[in-house]
């Protein structure tokens, strides 16, 4: 029962990844298309897993919690300065000029819609995240097979799962430094879930990192 639960988590993570890549790599439809198919993918999909195998746990890490709140805030901050000042740091080393265009041409991003793009990014698509990579992943996988499993496939899949929509984005150099920052991102978003027991905290923290990346966007983009 354990190990049929177990595959079941599995496949429904590598299928919806691999949707998801082919939206992003291939297909490339309308932002707001594709943002109604990642909703879909990272909703609906474990709801359907927790309706086949009743050891699906599903809303586990949706209860509010007061605690780490106010850490949250301070490590996202920390963060958002960490990505912003790394990308000053390394701006003079790596040609970012490809991103630009990048963003316009596979991901749909333009001046006229950064602003509700980047909104959206932020609140909504780290929301999605987090309920699916650490609230599906992560917390199943911790129950069913053990931390370290749970760390390195979550964390790992984390980080895969972001390569379609970059692709052509980066040099391979910082290419495999932008990987290597999201699969240690998903290990910390992991560790705040471990720690305080609900995904608002990693979602908070999650939510700066991404305010760093949409200010990085903007600068290229003006």
């Amino acid at each position: 029962m354990k190990k049929r639960t177990i595959t079941l988590v599995l496949a429904v993570t590598i299928v919806c990844c691999l949707i998801m890549a082919l939206v992003d790599g291939v297909l490339r439809p309308g932002y707001a298309v594709k943002s109604a198919i990642k909703a879909a993918m990272f909703m609906l999909m474990p709801l359907l897993a927790s309706k086949i195998d009743k050891n699906v746990c599903y809303l586990s890490l949706l209860r509010p919690g007061k605690r780490g709140l106010l850490p949250a805030i301070g490590l996202g901050i920390g963060i958002y300065a960490v990505i912003l000042g790394g990308y000053f740091l390394v701006a003079s080393f790596f040609d970012f000029s490809q991103i630009a265009g990048a963003l316009t041409e596979n991901v749909g991003v333009t001046k006229e819609n950064f602003l509700y793009v980047s909104i959206y990014i932020s609140f909504a698509n780290s929301f999605l995240e987090e309920f699916f990579f650490r609230g599906f992943v992560f917390t199943n996988l911790k129950r069913l097979s053990g931390r370290r499993v749970a760390y390195l496939f979550s964390a790992g899949i984390f980080g895969l799962y972001h390569v379609a929509m970059m692709i052509g984005w980066f040099s391979a150099g910082l290419f495999l430094l932008v990987m290597a920052g999201l699969v240690i991102g998903g290990m910390l978003f992991n560790w705040l879930n471990e720690k305080l027991d609900t995904i608002y905290c990693s979602w908070l923290t999650h939510m700066f990192a991404n305010f760093a990346i949409n200010t990085i966007g903007f600068i290229l983009l003006k």
